[in-house]
C-alpha cells in the first residue's frame, strides 16, 4: 500500500492503519471506535472553521464545542452549491499539501477542484483494498488476477485510486479508457484479449457500449477474452441491470463501490455484492430530501456525510443528492460496517401516473427478468386525457435472447404493473447514444426521454456529449 513516509500524514496514516486493521479484525470496540469519532469530529471542525474561507463564515453561528457525532443537526448542510460557488476556498489546508489534484467533470456545471494528501488516500483507499482482496480471494483464490481500468478523465480520481488498490492486491492493472482518443474501442478490446485480462472495472454504461463495440467488431465475449469479473462504478447499477450484465458477458458482476469526488470512497462491496459503509472515515446521516430532518445514521432517504479524516478538504454535514436505504449488517460476510443501498439520485425521481418513483424502482420494473440487452431508453409521453405512458426501448444483442417477442411481452406486462401506467415495447436495433452519458451527466438525463415538459439543461448537455460519442470512430 502506498503509505506517505514522512511529516503529520505519516504520523496520521500510522494511527489511522492501526485502528482500520482494528475494525477489519472485528477487535475494535465500539468505545473506542466512538472515541475515534468524536476526536476526529472535532480536528476536522477545528480545522474547517480556522482554515477554510467558507466555513468560516458558514459555521460562525454555531457553537463547535457542543457538535458531537449525536449532535449533528446543530451545523448547517453543505450542498454541491455550495461547493461550486466556493471553490478552492472550501479547502481548510493549503493546496500545496496534496498529493493529488482532481476536479469533478464539470458536465453540469463548473468543475470543482478535488485535491486529496496523503490522509485521504491512505484512509479512502484502505476499505477499497480490503473489498477487492475479499473478492479476490472468494473468486481466484491465491492467484492476483489481471485487471483492466476504464476511468473517464485524466484529472478523475479513478485511475490513480484504483490502480493504487490493484498494486495493494498484488494485481497488474492496465488503464484501458475505450473513449480516449488515444486508446479508443478498437484497441481497448485488443489489449483486453492480448493480456488476458481478468477483472474490468469500468461503468454500468460502458460495459454495455464494450459488448456492443466487441459484436461490431467480430469478438465473441465469451471466446475471445478471459473476463471473470466485471466492477462497475460510476452510476446506478440495480440488481436487475447487474444480472442483465452477467448474461451479456458470462462474467460475476459486482456494484464495486459508491462514493464521488468530492467525498471519496463512502462505501465498497464485500463477496456477497453488498455494500458496506466506510464507518471509520465518515459519520452518517440519512436525512428527509425536502425537509433536511435527520433521522439519524439509519433509515431511508438522502445520504448525508461528515467526513472524519482531516485532509485537504473536509466535508461537514454534505449533502450526497443520493437516495439509500441504510440498515444494520446482517450479511456474514468479512467486511465489517452497516450495510447501503443506493436507490438513485434524489433529482432522478420521477411522477408516473400520479405517483412518485426513484431511479431504482424505474429501472427494476423495465429491466427485471431481461437478459442479453445492450441497453435501454424510457421515453414518457401523455395521451390526449392527459394519462402518462410509457415506452420501453429496448437493445438486445445477437443470439443471447431466444425469443425476443416473448421478453417484450414480459417487459410490458412487468413494468406496467410495478409502475401503473400503460407500457408498449420497442425492441430497437441501436439506442441514441445518449444512453451511455449516464455516470458524466446523470441516469435520468440517459435514460429518460420525457416529452411531458421541454429538455432541461442536464438533458441538453447529455445531448452534446452524446454527438460525440460512439466506438466506430
Amino acid at each position: 500500500m502506498w503509505l506517505p513516509t514522512h511529516g503529520p500524514a505519516a504520523e496520521f496514516a500510522a494511527r489511522y492503519l492501526e485502528l482500520h486493521r482494528s475494525f477489519y479484525d472485528r477487535t475494535l470496540t465500539q468505545d473506542r471506535l466512538d472515541g475515534w469519532r468524536e476526536g476526529q469530529l472535532r480536528t476536522v471542525l477545528d480545522q474547517v472553521s480556522s482554515g477554510s474561507p467558507f466555513y468560516a463564515r458558514h459555521l460562525k453561528e454555531v457553537e463547535l464545542a457542543a457538535v458531537t457525532p449525536d449532535t449533528l443537526e446543530l451545523l448547517p448542510f453543505t450542498t454541491k452549491a455550495d461547493l461550486r460557488r466556493e471553490m478552492l476556498d472550501v479547502l481548510s489546508r493549503p493546496l500545496a499539501d496534496a498529493v493529488f489534484f482532481y476536479e469533478t467533470t464539470g458536465t453540469t456545471g463548473p468543475a470543482t477542484p478535488c485535491p486529496r494528501d496523503g490522509r485521504e488516500v491512505v484512509a479512502s483507499n484502505a476499505h477499497i483494498t480490503e473489498s477487492w482482496a475479499s473478492i479476490f480471494r472468494h473468486h481466484f483464490g491465491t492467484h492476483a488476477p489481471r485487471i483492466g481500468l476504464m476511468g473517464p478523465t485524466e484529472v478523475h480520481s479513478f485511475g490513480d485510486t484504483l490502480g493504487d488498490v490493484a498494486r495493494n492486491t498484488g494485481s497488474m492493472n492496465a488503464k484501458i479508457w475505450p473513449y480516449s482518443p488515444v486508446i479508443g474501442f478498437a484497441k481497448a478490446l485488443q489489449l483486453m484479449k492480448e493480456l488476458e485480462l481478468e477483472v474490468i472495472c469500468c461503468t454500468p454504461g460502458v460495459a454495455l457500449t464494450l459488448a456492443k463495440a466487441a459484436e461490431h467488431f467480430g469478438y465473441d465475449l465469451r471466446r475471445d477474452f478471459a473476463v471473470k469479473l466485471l466492477f462497475v462504478t460510476g452510476e446506478m447499477c440495480t440488481p436487475a441491470l447487474a444480472r442483465n450484465l452477467e448474461t451479456v458477458w458470462g462474467a460475476d458482476v459486482y456494484n464495486i463501490l459508491y462514493g464521488s469526488q468530492e467525498a471519496f470512497v463512502i462505501a465498497t462491496a464485500c463477496r456477497n455484492k453488498r455494500m458496506h459503509l466506510s464507518q471509520t472515515n465518515y459519520l452518517f446521516e440519512v436525512v428527509d430530501p425536502e425537509t433536511g430532518e435527520s433521522h439519524g445514521p439509519r433509515g431511508s432517504g438522502e445520504l448525508t456525510v461528515t467526513m472524519l479524516v482531516d485532509g485537504v478538504k473536509p466535508l461537514v454535514r454534505y449533502r450526497t443528492g443520493d437516495a439509500v436505504v441504510v440498515e444494520p449488517s446482517d450479511c456474514g460476510c468479512e467486511l465489517p460496517g452497516d450495510l447501503v443501498r443506493i436507490v438513485g439520485r434524489t433529482l432522478d425521481r420521477l411522477e408516473l401516473g400520479g405517483r412518485r418513483f426513484t431511479a431504482g424502482q424505474i429501472e427494476t420494473a423495465v429491466l427485471t427478468g431481461v437478459t442479453g440487452s445492450a441497453g435501454y431508453q424510457v421515453v414518457i409521453e401523455q395521451d390526449e386525457a392527459g394519462q402518462d405512458r410509457l415506452t420501453v426501448r429496448l437493445e438486445l444483442l445477437q443470439g443471447l435472447v431466444e425469443d425476443p417477442a416473448a421478453l417484450a411481452a414480459a417487459v410490458r406486462e412487468r413494468a406496467a404493473a410495478e409502475l401503473g401506467v400503460p407500457v408498449e415495447v420497442e425492441l430497437s436495433s441501436g439506442l441514441d447514444p445518449i444512453v451511455s452519458t449516464g455516470a458524466f451527466v446523470s441516469w435520468k438525463a440517459a435514460r429518460i426521454v420525457d416529452r411531458r415538459t421541454d429538455p432541461d439543461h442536464e438533458t441538453q448537455v447529455a445531448q452534446k456529449m452524446a454527438a460525440n460519442r460512439g466506438y466506430e470512430r
